[in-house]
């Protein structure tokens, strides 16, 4: 039984220095990646690109329906409701 508790102890004590070695692992790696992240802004600090203001001309193709398209479809939909009613 005194064999038993000895290597459950043990067991124990290598869990918690294992997960330790984890934990202090992950807390470098956090700093460090915060570091790296700081340091590349600062060695390539990012461009902002200026666009060219960009005029437009409005064409038929260009604002969706054309007034043809807006005719069949009017005359479709007053077709539709008045075959409906009837």
């Amino acid at each position: 039984m005194n064999a038993m508790n000895g290597l459950l102890e043990d067991g124990i004590g290598l869990m918690i220095l294992g997960m330790g070695f984890v934990f202090l692992f992950l807390v470098v790696l956090i700093f460090a990646t915060g570091y790296m992240s700081r340091l590349l802004n600062h060695l390539f600090p990012e461009v902002l690109v200026q666009k060219a203001p960009v005029t437009t001309t409005r064409s038929p193709a260009a604002t969706g329906v054309d007034a043809q398209m807006t005719a069949v479809i009017t005359a479709a939909v007053h077709q539709h409701r008045a075959n409906k009613k009837s």
